[in-house]
């Protein structure tokens, strides 16, 4: 068998398992008789030729201060052009913390770009890319239906790889709802053995059609690769173009399926979703909720989660309830039908703002509920120690990642800006005094820390 033939066969195959997998063996014939005769490759060149001009390369300027002080760094990532007006899809953590954003394009010109908005929960941000004067409108690439994908479709993953060139690799669809624990709050992703790399983070995931059903965003080993599905990637795109930001609620329940493999926990029925716990002084809570509840229904709408894969969809439903107003939940707790009245409340940001103490060797970071639950515990509002410069004036007086700073001098800390006001007197004052007394939270217990910073570490 020639490769051309090898090449027909093995569309052909794939072609007709794949419309079996979805029930549409009707479409086996008529597939069959468009693809016999025609080589895969073009099938491919085609597809590309549609979305590969739209691949852009961004580069970001990051402030981060992971390292005990504010440091600038370069960091690269793609994305993909998704209208005539220049806008771009691309992750967030490829433009988290950027202070500028630059793209470049497939014809080879550079442009500045701005952040429209970006969310963390799932990953995704939009771009504007800032267009000359007069320029005409951009080739951009159009998305898919990924509901439509079944295991064994052919895809191509486009982006930058490692900060090179543009490239393609081609694999197939290995699983369509891929459930990763801590990493799937609202969507499931798509999983493929089509290549993704570091660089390749933004990038548009092509079916043969040439059209985008995935944006790349993380690659977890050999023939291991993750997208979010177009169908996320629309709706988020939606409220970023509109609000800057994804409007989620928050209810601080914790959900689980009913045949829980992981946890060996398996209920009864095919209705509902289980109540694994709920968060302190969350809605939830206040609403009365209880741990092994069965969650039926929500406003009306019923709601089923029999394996964790179904466990998105449900906590994208309660994400996107109104603020501020009541929802109805339909429960069953030990067999008795009841009505209970929930009342979401704004998520708002799940990280922290960062600031660099500069002479003092290190950075703070303002407590938030959903990246620092333990230190939230302790206290609602405040400023903790993010990171120590080593070796550096606050390492050598004792201060530790994850303390909580509750007071300098005779200053209550409760916010960055107390913090920052008080720093900023320390170094104006420096001749006259070097040394501050820290009390901090560590462990639920207070502590007194001398720092001195008198030495200057930076120009030694």
């Amino acid at each position: 068998m020639t490769r051309k033939r090898a090449a027909i066969y093995l569309a052909v195959v794939a072609t007709m398992f794949s419309a079996v997998a979805a029930g549409r063996a009707q479409e086996i014939k008529p597939v069959f008789d468009k693809v016999r005769g025609m080589d895969f490759r073009a099938v491919v060149r085609k597809a590309k030729t549609k979305v590969f001009p739209a691949v852009v390369y961004v580069r970001c300027l990051r402030e981060s201060h992971d390292s005990g002080k504010k440091i600038t760094q370069e960091v690269s990532g793609s994305g993909v052009i998704i209208s005539p007006t220049g806008e771009v899809m691309t992750n967030w953590h490829v433009v988290d913390k950027a202070v500028e954003v630059r793209c470049l394009t497939f014809e080879g010109k550079a442009m500045d770009a701005k952040v429209v908005g970006k969310d963390k929960d799932t990953d995704l941000a939009l771009l504007q890319m800032k267009l000359p004067k007069g320029a005409k409108p951009q080739i951009f690439a159009r998305f898919g239906d990924s509901d439509r994908l079944v295991e064994g479709d052919f895809v191509m993953a486009m982006g930058a790889p490692w900060g090179l060139n543009r490239s393609v690799s081609i694999g197939i669809i290995s699983c369509t709802t891929r459930y990763l624990d801590g990493s799937s709050e609202y969507s499931s992703w798509l999983q493929t053995d089509a290549a993704i790399n570091p660089g390749n983070s933004g990038g548009p995931l092509v079916n043969t059609a040439g059209e985008i059903v995935g944006i790349n965003t993380r690659g977890g080993g050999t023939n291991l690769g993750f997208s979010v599905p177009a169908k996320t990637v629309q709706f988020i795109a939606a409220q970023l173009r509109k609000n800057g930001k994804v409007d989620w609620s928050w209810t601080g329940l914790q959900l689980q399926p009913l045949k829980d493999f992981n946890r060996n926990i398996y209920f009864e029925g095919k209705d509902g979703v289980i109540v694994a716990g709920t968060d302190p002084e969350s809605p939830a809570r206040r609403a009365g909720i209880k741990l092994k509840d069965r969650i039926l229904k929500i406003n009306g709408q019923s709601v089923a989660a029999m394996w964790e894969e179904d466990l998105p969809a449900v906590r994208k439903l309660v994400g996107l309830l109104p603020r501020g107003k009541g929802a109805e939940l339909e429960i069953k707790r030990d067999k008795v039908l009841m009505t209970v009245t929930l009342t979401p409340r704004e998520k708002g940001k799940v990280e922290g703002d960062e600031l660099g103490c500069p002479r003092w060797d290190m950075s703070v970071k303002s407590i938030n509920q959903f990246d620092n639950p333990n230190l939230y515990f302790h206290r609602k509002k405040g400023v903790y120690v993010f990171a120590t410069k080593y070796p550096g004036n606050a390492a050598t007086a004792g201060l530790q990642e994850k303390d909580i700073i509750v007071k300098i001098g005779k200053d209550e800390i409760a916010t960055l800006a107390d913090l920052k006001k008080v720093h900023k007197f320390a170094l104006d004052n420096i001749k006259k005094n070097h040394k501050v007394l820290v009390v901090v939270l560590r462990g639920g217990l207070m502590r007194q820390v001398l720092l001195d910073f008198s030495r200057d570490y930076e120009r030694e």
